[in-house]
């Protein structure tokens, strides 16, 4: 039988006794609060006959006593008892309100008559007193006349009080056994009541749910600590035990299933704080150095079993060369054309690995492991390649979702750092000649103004550029242009810029030169101009040649001055001719004048 239909035929048997002796103790109650009445009633009863002797003996003591020795306070005690006594009359009402029988209330009636007849003797003696009758007033107190009737109202108060006692006794003995007997009925269901109740304990509590619960309390204690390693017994029971066996087996099931489910929750949250680490560290990357070393440090933390390398393309576009790699991968080549990665063929992830799933990526050359390349994409253009390695396949299937989303955000922070470099450098360099403008230059004098070292300034312009344009055209023109700054670009040393101040005129700023260094550098560059012929689309343009003015400072005069001194020194050399350099130093006394272009 299921413990559940037990439990409720006790819980009715239960129910129905616990009625039975409430019941019985509500009975029990209200008849001992008969019992208490009765208690009451004849204590009432008691004190009424008890006021009514007390007052008929007090009230003959207080005249005789009067009559003995003449004091006035003994005749006011008697008149004061005197009024109590008149009172039989109200006793004998308050009688009936307490229960009294006919008899007893006839039996008072008597007394108050005998009272008033005492009085009548008494009130009789007090007049003769008075009236100087002193000794027929003792007669009649003291008198067998005034003894009979006292002796007769005694005797009625004491055969109301037999009367009232025995009354009052019996109802008392009566309420006293019916109480006694509910009492004894209540206390017998009760404990009834108790024996089915450690019936149930015992045989349904303690052998069908406690026993089994006893055994069981280890497995639920370790299943309530995460210990889902605990076996839980199979038990073969039908009832309610049966079934929270069963439950208990499926709450270790659901608990392997949640702690694995939570395993991996931890280790995807994981996988995402530190994939959010990295992505907030390459928006604020500046070059493409700095990327490969912010993927090659958070790569082995968010992977730890994964190897891999980051590429990205050449300055010429036509390789893949590798930019960082960690936990050391098995293949990483120097550079490999774009065209040996399936990836970047098909622009999508392409998985290669040993068993031949799919045809391997040819820069891998030989590796045993399963790898993965996923190309970085961002503007319909292909910037780089992320290449992953695991010794298993699935570590790099399981993780491909992520490596794409890396892979997505790594193609984008690439790509945005190369356009803004392209917008840096056409803010800053001039589009035909390639060479920084006349932006950047007012940017590096207001530089090195705040410098202490050395520099030069030599300010060149192309001799007779107005010809090239008449004669050829200006695509000739800017073929000269480009030639000129091409020259200029190369033979600069390392601590020298170079810029196209505008027009056919370039400057260029020397740090730690000064004068006399930047004057053989000017007459370098004007040699090696002239020494170079330069033709445009088949045409010869003839020679080229330059003029340069040099100027330095702060020896020869303040930075301010730098671009308008070697501005006169380039005037200087114009008016000498053209093709040379001149420094401002040589200039003694020198007006400028107009010189042709």
């Amino acid at each position: 039988m299921r413990i559940g239909t037990i439990t409720n035929l006790a819980y009715v048997a239960t129910v129905l006794l616990t009625m039975l002796a409430g019941l019985s103790f509500i009975l029990s109650a209200h008849s001992a609060l008969l019992e208490r009445r009765a208690v009451e009633q004849h204590l009432a009863l008691g004190e009424l006959v008890d006021e009514l002797d007390i007052g008929a003996e007090k009230r003959t003591d207080d005249i005789r006593l009067y009559f003995m020795r003449g004091a006035e306070d003994e005749l006011a005690a008697f008149y004061v008892d005197e009024k109590d006594e008149r009172g039989f009359e109200a006793a004998a009402q308050r009688a009936r309100t307490l229960g009294a029988t006919e008899d007893e209330i006839a039996v008072l009636t008597r007394i108050v008559s005998e009272a008033e007849a005492l009085d009548r003797i008494e009130r009789t003696a007090i007049a003769d007193y008075r009236d100087g009758r002193q000794e027929a007033a003792r007669q009649a107190v003291f008198g067998p006349a005034h003894e009979a009737a006292h002796k007769d109202l005694l005797g009625s108060v004491d055969e109301v009080q037999q009367m009232m006692t025995a009354r009052s006794g019996e109802a008392l003995s009566r309420a006293k056994a019916r109480s006694d007997l509910f009492d004894i009925i209540a206390k017998s269901m009760l404990a009834l009541t108790a024996l089915v109740f450690l019936g149930v304990l015992y045989f349904v509590l303690k052998r069908r749910i406690a026993t089994p619960i006893v055994a069981m309390t280890g497995i639920i204690n370790r299943l309530a600590k995460q210990d889902f390693d605990v076996e839980v017994p199979q038990v073969a029971r039908r009832d309610e035990i049966g079934e929270m066996t069963a439950a208990i087996a499926v709450f270790r099931a659901n608990g392997l299933e949640r702690e694995r489910l939570a395993a991996e929750l931890r280790r995807d949250q994981r996988i995402k704080d530190f994939i959010l680490q990295m992505m907030h560290r390459l928006q604020a990357c500046q070059t493409q150095d700095e990327i490969a070393d912010v993927v090659a440090l958070f790569m082995p933390q968010t992977f730890p079993g994964m190897a891999g390398s980051l590429y990205t393309h050449d300055e010429g576009h036509r390789s893949l060369v590798p930019r960082s790699s960690w936990n050391g991968p098995e293949t990483t080549p120097a550079a490999f054309p774009a065209e040996q990665c399936w990836a970047l063929r098909r622009g999508r992830p392409h998985l290669s690995d040993s068993n031949d799933h799919d045809v391997a990526c040819p820069h891998l050359e030989e590796t045993q492991r399963p790898a993965l390349c996923v190309p970085l994409t961002a503007l319909g253009e292909t910037v780089g390649l992320l290449h992953l390695e695991a010794a298993e396949l699935d570590r790099l299937e399981e993780a491909r979702l992520y490596l794409e989303l890396i892979a997505e955000n790594l193609g984008l922070a690439i790509a945005n750092l190369q356009l803004r470099e392209r917008l840096t450098g056409m803010a800053i360099r001039d589009p035909l000649s390639g060479l920084l403008n006349r932006r950047s230059l007012d940017e590096a004098i207001n530089r090195i103004a705040k410098a202490p070292a050395p520099h030069a300034c030599l300010m060149l312009d192309i001799d007779h550029f107005k010809r090239f344009n008449d004669e050829f055209g200006h695509d000739a023109g800017d073929a000269v242009i480009r030639h000129v700054a091409d020259i200029l670009h190369s033979a600069l040393p390392e601590a020298g810029e170079v810029f196209r101040f505008g027009g056919e005129e370039f400057t260029i700023l020397l740090d730690g030169v000064g004068e006399a260094e930047a004057l053989r550098l000017g007459e370098t560059l004007c040699a090696q101009i002239a020494a170079a012929p330069l033709s445009d689309h088949g045409r010869f343009l003839g020679t080229v040649t330059v003029s340069v003015g040099v100027a330095a400072a702060p020896q020869e005069g303040p930075v301010a001055t730098l671009l308008a001194r070697a501005d006169t020194a380039l005037l200087a050399a114009k008016t000498a001719g053209r093709n040379r350099a001149v420094a401002v130093s040589s200039l003694r006394g020198f007006r400028p004048g107009a010189a042709a272009g």
